[in-house]
């Protein structure tokens, strides 16, 4: 353990939500809700507002729906949050070269290593720093935890929630620990929280209480001897820069359960392209291919095929997945496919077999393939008018969809620096409406006023 609270604890508050409402005037304090919207969707963040109504990540959206019927359901705009959280990571990256990123909007910060703080005060003017940045860079909010420690420093951060800073005194991490639930213990999930309360373990401190023996014969070696030391708030674990990539993978979940084997077949090829153009981006390649095939009655079957040297060749990647679907039967109907690439290296070794058959099965990624089989079909509208998503028309000018339904599509024409703005419809075929990229959160010069055209400004109406 340190001497001095060293090490750094970012959380975003409600990440995604919050930058769905800082990108759309008319949503600000009110309740969001960010997800899947069929039937089997699930909620990815909530922000505080809809969380008053009992809704967290994780939760099926019909049951979500149901909590917070007027909360505003979105679909995610995940390339949108990447980038603005190579901002904030970017910030991170400027305090210390130790940053180990646990996630878009979590993060550890080893304040040490850059030279950044030393003591106790000179960590906190570095919190409260990194928490006017973020908010001058990205118009959000973060939570700060500052300890001596990484599982310190999470707590310390999910007490400063939302939108504040806490930070632990070496000295007092005992008395802190002592009064908090077990699962506020990293590795204590629902099925050891359970475990411990029926040993009559509550608390921290009553963790602590009960001996290392007692824990050892309860939980097991390794986890016993870990989970005493933390509740004596021992935790040495360093800040990690670099976290080695253990497998690349893609998945969908379908509204409606897939029976069609010549779909499912279909599905697998496109996942396939999908998970190779990841692996690609990563400059990556890997030697085994993994199948993921969740049942109609949600039991998940895996298979795996290892081939003689690491690929990223898409025909490969394709044939075998197709290999490994064959031995599975899907006849009842499919809920989730997945694909995935495993034993990953930075080089590509060729292997002959392997990629000999790649080539007669043809090297061009399927979906190019499958448009020219299969016949043209209109799109359903949820699927080209995603909820949330940013639009241009070339009158009314840059809004986000509302809704689409019924050959219908309802777009607010505002701009995250516009008031909020005036709602149309439109048929979902309208020439003059197309997908837009995101705008900026902030604006990208100070003082500088944005162009907001038709959708701000005196045509604009409060909501």
């Amino acid at each position: 353990m340190r001497s001095a609270p060293t090490i750094l604890h970012l959380d975003m508050d409600a990440f995604f939500a919050s930058v769905e409402q800082a990108s759309k005037p008319s949503l600000r304090g009110k309740a969001v809700v960010v997800g899947g919207l069929g039937p089997r969707g699930v909620v990815a963040t909530a922000s505080y507002e809809a969380r008053i109504f009992g809704v967290h990540s994780a939760m099926p959206m019909a049951q979500a729906r149901r909590l917070a019927p007027n909360a505003a359901y979105l679909v995610p705009r995940f390339a949108l949050y990447r980038s603005v959280s190579e901002q904030v990571m970017a910030l991170l990256a400027a305090l210390s070269p130790l940053v180990e990123p646990l996630s878009l909007d979590e993060a550890f910060v080893d304040l040490e290593a850059g030279g950044t703080a030393w003591d106790e005060r000179s960590a906190r003017l570095a919190g409260q720093k990194l928490r006017a940045d973020i908010r001058a860079v990205t118009g959000l909010t973060g939570s700060v935890g500052l300890a001596a420690s990484k599982m310190l420093a999470k707590i310390a951060s999910e007490q400063a929630k939302p939108d504040g800073l806490v930070l632990i005194e070496p000295g007092t991490e005992r008395a802190l620990l002592e009064p908090l639930t077990v699962r506020t213990l990293p590795g204590v999930g629902p099925a050891t929280g359970d475990h411990l309360r029926r040993a009559g373990i509550h608390t921290v401190g009553e963790l602590a209480e009960a001996g290392e023996d007692e824990l050892v014969r309860l939980l097991g070696k390794a986890h016993g001897h870990a989970l005493f030391a933390m509740a004596l708030a021992r935790d040495e674990r360093p800040v990690v820069a670099e976290r080695e990539t253990k497998s690349v993978s893609v998945e969908d979940t379908y509204d409606v359960d897939i029976h069609d084997r010549v779909r499912v077949g279909t599905e697998v090829r496109r996942l396939a392209d999908r998970c190779v153009r990841r692996l690609r981006a990563a400059g990556l390649s890997g030697r085994t291919i993994v199948l993921k095939v969740r049942r109609y009655d949600f039991s998940t079957l895996t298979r795996s095929e290892t081939l003689r040297g690491p690929t990223d060749d898409p025909a490969v990647v394709r044939e075998a997945a197709g290999r490994l679907l064959d031995s599975v039967d899907t006849t009842g109907g499919v809920r989730l496919l997945g694909v995935g690439v495993s034993g990953l290296a930075d080089y590509t070794q060729e292997d002959l077999f392997a990629q000999a058959a790649g080539r007669d099965a043809g090297d061009t990624p399927y979906e190019e393939d499958e448009m020219a089989h299969t016949p043209e079909r209109e799109a359903p509208a949820e699927r080209r008018w995603p909820a949330g998503h940013d639009v241009r028309h070339s009158v009314y000018g840059h809004g986000w969809v509302q809704g689409s339904g019924l050959g219908r599509v309802t777009v607010r024409f505002e701009t995250p620096l516009s008031e909020p703005g005036r709602v149309r419809t439109f048929r979902v075929g309208d020439p003059a409406l197309e997908p837009a990229e995101p705008l900026p959160l902030v604006p990208r010069v100070p003082g500088e006023k944005e162009d907001v055209g038709a959708g701000g400004g005196a045509d604009a109406e409060s909501s």
